[in-house]
């Protein structure tokens, strides 16, 4: 216990009994306090801190129900195992977001545990896991997505516990954040590779009715198309959908890949010769696919990577993730 102290503050609209769980659980992140350590005495802590006797052993109580702390008579009260909960809340689980959790789970320290929950972009679904994991957790990741009522769920969490990763939407300045950019990136790397795009006749951004992916990218894709005079289509009826001779795509969907990739084979067109694809989003087997699928992404096990230091430093962290295009024979 030497090197461990209860923070409480008078002023925080958190209860105290909730601050005091905190502490304790944030010390077992850092390595304050590790297997064994004993705790203060209730009568201690009451005394140092200037709380009632409930608050304390509500406190105690409930770290003893999660297992965090043992008590043992005439003793005191001891950390049990060196283990905190963290909360990671996505939208969906896809290969690539399988590639950030693994990334994630690896570079956390052995003493930390994930809890990992799903919302679907359901706003209802996303409104009651928030509801009913506050105060039960370290820290907590969460996956954003564009609703209007994302930012009055989210401040339920304090900003000293909050990361957003993946998409900056609703995150505060005062949020710590590692993401993509959705825009200029695209617009960028598009750029950079514009002579093996220009070689075909028009360019195809398969945008479908049912995908969540940002609408910046819709207006930095037609103004890099504008500015390299370039004909270009923006389709969102997935319906309408039939690929032509010459003609290259953007996909945003792997469902919508799957599809371009029937199609080639139903009117044996080669991908990278009579027709072209760029796929979003990076996967373990794009790069086997049809003799490798060209595709836009971010680093998703960095993004992981940087997700687990602000777990497990502490730290606040604003971070954009940087988004490549990595050329294979699609293109």
């Amino acid at each position: 216990m030497s090197k461990f102290h209860f923070k409480i503050d008078p002023a925080s609209n958190q209860l105290k009994f909730q601050q005091l769980i905190d502490s304790v659980t944030e010390a077992i992140s850092k390595n304050l306090l590790q297997a064994g350590d004993i705790l203060p005495s209730v009568n201690q802590l009451c005394k140092e801190s200037s709380l009632s006797r409930d608050t304390v052993f509500k406190a105690y109580a409930e770290l003893k129900n999660r297992g965090i702390i043992e008590s043992v008579p005439n003793k005191g009260y001891f950390v049990s195992k060196a283990t905190t909960k963290v909360f990671l809340f996505l939208d969906t689980f896809k290969a690539y977001k399988e590639v950030l959790y693994g990334s994630f789970l690896e570079n956390l320290p052995d003493n930390i545990a994930v809890d990992l929950h799903f919302h679907h972009y359901n706003i209802n679904v996303f409104e009651t896991i928030i509801k009913e994991s506050l105060g039960k957790y370290t820290k907590y990741i969460v996956m954003n997505f564009d609703h209007e009522r994302v930012p009055e769920i989210i401040k339920q969490i304090p900003n000293n516990k909050l990361l957003v990763i993946d998409w900056e939407v609703h995150a505060k300045p005062e949020n710590s954040s590692v993401f993509q950019d959705f825009g200029q990136s695209l617009y960028d790397c598009l750029q950079a590779h514009l002579q093996p795009i220009k070689k075909y006749e028009r360019f195809i951004y398969m945008y479908p009715e049912f995908t969540y992916h940002p609408q910046e990218s819709i207006t930095h894709f037609n103004a890099f198309c504008k500015d390299n005079k370039i004909s270009s289509e923006v389709l969102k009826n997935s319906r309408e959908f039939n690929i032509k001779p010459g003609d290259l795509y953007l996909m945003v969907s792997d469902r919508m890949l799957a599809r371009f990739l029937d199609q080639c084979d139903q009117k044996k067109l080669v991908p990278g010769k009579d027709v072209g694809v760029i796929s979003y989003n990076e996967t373990p087997m794009k790069k086997y696919v049809k003799e490798g699928i060209t595709v836009i992404s971010t680093d998703f096990e960095l993004m992981g990577r940087k997700a687990a230091e602000f777990v497990s430093g502490g730290e606040s962290v604003n971070y954009c993730v940087p988004t490549k295009l990595t050329l294979r024979s699609s293109l």
